[in-house]
């Protein structure tokens, strides 16, 4: 391979599916020892693009090229053997299986026509010695936290496919310590001759690790441009088409709802899970969550929706007592819940927009009472014209829409029970910059309409954009509370980080 001769070159690529064009005639150059960053608002076509450049979609014209030669590869097994390996942001290993077996699955090395345990030990070892990676091959890959599964996963592609490798979301699910380690390991990659492609939504890590950039909007190329010449405002722009509106300000809200709270919760909370808080939230009110991944921020959510009942303290609304046993119980007490995981415990992908929007208010009324399939309907097209939901009709399965629709399906499914109180745990995790946007506007819409919210998130310029006040969580306890003026991410990450533990006001 000539030194400027292309790793990877694809060239009017086009891919549509029933209505859609997923893909129109897109060019993509990949060089060989270069971080290539992918971007582009869910559904811009950029998994249709990996998925093509895989084998995994066939399609539909277009040529590929890979270190000079014309490639049609008709499945992800032939694109390996050509050279093209791909991680997940969920790791694609069998957790029940040791690091050793996962790396050689399928080639394993024999020994009079056994496999060797001991040999595939070994040249484990001596594969995760490449990447730095101290560990127990013989241990089974699950013991292991989600960077290290995700090294195993770079390994096992690289050595399988070994001169394209495609991340997708790798980072999503890593802390800072974690997302360098795994930075070093695709630099490392770099310094070797793979050509990586990298897709995130985190524009800090686009700009730390990637040397080029392209961006895709609805199937087009908008542009490819080195990082180093591509400020953030213009790559906003780039994959907007628009000009992204400021979401964020220096200091939390000052117009926090003044009068006798709308719920209350006092000693409230679980053995083992989170430790006994009291919170009081007013109508119109925000209140952000802050703090570390296993702080204690989903387990306040799961107590306070029933999902972990909670053994302590009381809950009242309107000075009423709140049973809140159950997410059932929960639910009938006015309480909406959107999770953070939204595919697993959030939409069912199978059901269309409008059987996951009507959902939640179904089961509030019981199966007895259906509602009829008029009212449903109009209630669909309501929210997907409300929440701008992506979609071509409500009856799409919704499990086929990108990842921000998904998630304003979600939320449109408790809006519709009118909820007096709603959790939003992570909602802007995993979605692009326009939705993103998009659902902050829809907090402070919501918040103005007189609901009272509980938001949690990693983003901490996010909650200093709407909160009223924020909940400081470290160690499974509440230790502190910011409140209007005081709310600045230098102020959280002071409360986070401190040694002194804080009682919350």
């Amino acid at each position: 391979m000539s030194e400027s001769q292309p790793r990877l070159r694809a060239t009017a690529v086009t891919k549509t599916f029933p209505g859609t064009v997923a893909l129109d005639r897109v060019d993509f150059t990949l060089q060989a020892g270069e971080v290539h960053a992918l971007l582009g608002e869910n559904g811009a076509g950029k998994s249709t693009l990996i998925k093509c450049l895989t084998g995994a979609y066939r399609r539909d014209s277009g040529d590929i090229v890979l270190d000079g030669s014309v490639i049609d590869p008709r499945d992800t097994l032939e694109a390996q053997g050509h050279g093209i390996g791909t991680v997940y942001q969920e790791v694609n290993l069998l957790p029940n299986l040791t690091v050793a077996e996962n790396l050689f699955l399928g080639h394993q090395p024999t020994r009079f026509g056994m496999i060797s345990g001991r040999a595939m030990k070994a040249r484990a070892r001596a594969v995760l010695a490449q990447y730095a990676l101290d560990i127990d091959a013989g241990r089974n890959l699950e013991v292991y936290s989600v960077a290290v599964q995700q090294v195993v996963a770079i390994a096992r592609a690289v050595m399988l496919s070994g001169k394209v490798l495609i991340l997708d979301e790798p980072t999503a699910s890593l802390d800072a310590h974690e997302v360098r380690m795994l930075f070093d390991v695709v630099r490392s990659l770099k310094e070797r001759g793979l050509g990586i492609v990298f897709i995130s939504h985190f524009l800090d890590q686009v700009y730390e690790i990637s040397d080029r950039i392209t961006v895709l909007r609805n199937g087009q190329l908008v542009g490819s441009e080195a990082t180093a010449d591509l400020d953030r405002v213009r790559l906003v722009n780039m994959m907007l088409g628009r000009e992204l509106e400021q979401e964020t300000r220096e200091s939390g809200r000052t117009d926090r709802p003044e009068g006798a709270p709308a719920i209350r919760f006092r000693d409230f909370g679980r053995t083992g899970r989170i430790a006994p808080f009291d919170l009081d939230i007013h109508k119109g009110e925000v209140v952000g969550v802050a703090g570390l991944l296993g702080s204690g921020r989903t387990e306040t959510a799961e107590v306070l929706f029933g999902v972990a009942p909670h053994d302590s303290g009381r809950a009242e609304a309107d000075g009423k007592a709140l049973t809140l046993h159950s997410p059932r119980s929960a639910v009938a007490n006015g309480f909406g819940f959107c999770p953070e995981d939204r595919k697993s415990d959030g939409i069912i992908g199978d059901l269309s927009v409008r059987e996951n929007i009507v959902l939640a208010l179904q089961a509030r009324r019981g199966w007895t009472r259906p509602l009829p399939a008029r009212e449903q309907a109009a209630m669909a097209e309501d929210f997907i014209r409300r929440l701008d939901i992506r979609t071509p009709d409500a009856e799409k399965p919704v499990g086929q829409l990108s990842g921000g629709n998904q998630q304003k399906v979600l939320l449109a499914r408790w809006l519709a029970t009118n909820p007096r109180f709603l959790i939003l745990d992570e909602p802007t995790r995993g979605i692009d910059v326009g939705a993103h946007a998009e659902i902050i506007r829809l907090i402070e819409d919501l918040c103005a309409e007189g609901m009272s919210l509980l938001v949690i998130s990693s983003e901490l310029d996010e909650l200093v954009a709407y909160s009223h006040r924020v909940i400081v969580v470290r160690d499974r306890r509440h230790v502190a509370e910011l409140v209007g003026a005081e709310i600045t991410t230098d102020n959280m990450v002071t409360a986070i980080a401190s040694d002194e533990r804080e009682t919350a006001a």
